[in-house]
């Protein structure tokens, strides 16, 4: 995940080495309202948090020394100084300590035993299922459970999901648990009010009040990216966390904050509770999810590409590469199609298409609408299952060493792929096409996002192994008056590009 010094887009699992120094200030008393002047009513959500904190707990970890906690968040000697006080103040104020820990040059505690870290989750059924964030638990040797009332029980993981960032746990009591329920989330209205309940900072539980900001935000944390977002405040240790709606559902899991200093500014992120729900299910009864795998790269159909594959509108999906021994390729699905819909149900972009599919259970068939040569057809796809693929990605750093490459309209300079260029590359013998010498400032090929040592392997529905080959097909393009579709190989990863010519 990408830092700037401005922004920090972080989870909000707490290490107590990593703990943000709070800050303490002196309350005051807003003004009496103006004679005559109406006031809004104020929402009262204290009979929702007696009957919801009960079923919310503390989730306290201990992991080996040196785990990665996942935590971005790091504190200046200064900071450091800060918090020491502050948790000073702490234990002479109510009686507990509060452990320092010394945050290293990258973040980790010093010491040499364990690390720490708390967050937040929240209890299901009565049999002690209990649901967090995997981030706060994923790294776990033990894990402890902290009730409101105080009782404290080790738990097990049952199960956790790193891409959803979800895991639930098991405890054992000897009388029923309190629980809550998960609510519909595909209900849930912008403005709606909610209440957050959580453990931020260590602190223990802890309520919080806001509105839902908005719905479905992409953060960029993975394709299930589906955030409800909240102006609750939510801190660190809040990760896990439930938000509530007003008759006491989970509507969401409290997992991300987006802050330029590690603490609440009313910018929290929520997983909603309509993709938890189902996968809290999956691991609670087998400790995995099973996700269907079509075996494709894809990306966005942006305007230029639609028009140049006469489709109507920029939905769907573009595939760029057909994974070897996969479902697609068992089912005719070729590179350039582009996949519309599953099952008749239409296909708006590349995450709808990854959701979908993964909802899918492996071996199940599925019908793709693809589109291909103009017009739409109907293939028959037998989903597999997911696995971790490793991806060899090529260096693109060197320069082909080509003299005097042809220049094209386009804005591209292209060489051949010589046994040179191929080791200074780093590609193997597999990688067909011509490689891109230089391209031209403010060209159409540089908006487009083209850039020097990439491969041209096709130009619309022709394969391309000289520079030649290349420039008369992107010459035949021209009289089209459309933009020209265009198969690019960078680092590992094909995708293609539309371009427009025009003088470069």
């Amino acid at each position: 995940m990408t830092k700037t010094k401005s922004r920090i887009l972080t989870a909000l699992a707490l290490t107590t080495a990593l703990t943000a120094p709070a800050l303490i200030a002196p309350m005051f008393t807003a003004p009496a309202a103006i004679a005559g002047q109406t006031t809004m009513p104020v929402q009262d959500f204290s009979d929702l948090a007696a009957k919801v904190t009960p079923a919310v707990v503390n989730v306290a970890v201990t992991m080996k020394a040196g785990a990665d906690d996942g935590d971005e968040t790091r504190m200046s000697d200064s900071q450091q100084k800060q918090m020491e006080e502050f948790m000073k103040r702490f234990s002479e104020r109510f009686g507990q300590p509060m452990q320092p820990g010394r945050p290293d040059g990258k973040g980790r505690p010093q010491s040499k035993e364990k690390a720490q870290a708390v967050g937040t989750g929240f209890i299901v059924d009565a049999k002690g299922v209990v649901v967090t964030n995997y981030h706060v638990v994923g790294k776990a040797d033990s894990i402890t459970i902290t009730m409101a009332d105080g009782t404290k029980l080790p738990a097990k993981m049952l199960g956790g999901d790193e891409k959803t960032d979800l895991a639930v746990l098991k405890v054992e009591s000897d009388k029923p648990l309190p629980y809550v329920s998960f609510g519909d989330a595909t209900k849930v209205r912008v403005g709606q009010p909610v209440m957050a309940v959580g453990n931020p900072f260590g602190l223990g539980g802890t309520v919080t009040t806001g509105i839902v900001s908005a719905r479905g935000r992409d953060i960029h944390s993975g394709p299930f990216d589906d955030y409800i977002q909240t102006d609750a405040a939510i801190n660190r240790g809040n990760s896990g966390g439930p938000l509530f709606d007003m008759d006491g559902n989970v509507i969401g899991i409290n997992t991300a904050i987006y802050s330029p200093t590690g603490g609440s500014i009313g910018l929290g992120f929520a997983i909603p509770s309509s993709l938890a729900q189902p996968v809290v299910a999956e691991l609670k009864d087998s400790g995995r999810v099973e996700r269907g795998l079509l075996g494709v790269q894809i990306q966005p159909v942006s305007k230029e590409i639609a028009e140049s594959l006469s489709l109507k509108s920029e939905k769907g999906a573009l595939v760029a590469v057909v994974q070897p021994d996969s479902a697609a390729l068992a089912a005719g699905v070729q590179s350039g199609d582009v996949i519309v819909s599953v099952d008749g149900k239409k296909v708006d972009g590349i995450k709808e298409l990854t959701r979908t599919i993964s909802a899918v259970k492996p071996g199940t068939s599925v019908k793709l609408g693809v589109w291909r040569d103009g017009k739409e057809m109907s293939l028959t796809a037998k989903v597999g299952g997911q696995k971790d693929d490793a991806i060899v990605k090529a260096s693109a750093d060197g320069k082909d060493g080509a003299a005097k490459p042809a220049p094209l309209s386009y804005g591209v300079s292209l060489a051949p792929l010589s046994a040179e260029a191929r080791k200074q590359l780093g590609l193997d013998g597999d990688v067909k096409g011509v490689v891109v010498a230089t391209v031209e400032p403010g060209s159409p090929a540089d908006d487009q996002g083209l850039k020097a040592g990439d491969v041209l392997q096709q130009v619309g529905k022709d394969a391309v192994d000289s520079p030649k080959a290349a420039v008369e097909k992107l010459t035949e393009a021209k009289t089209t008056g459309k933009p020209v579709l265009m198969k690019v190989f960078r680092e590992g990863m094909t995708r293609f590009v539309a371009i427009s010519p025009r003088a470069a």
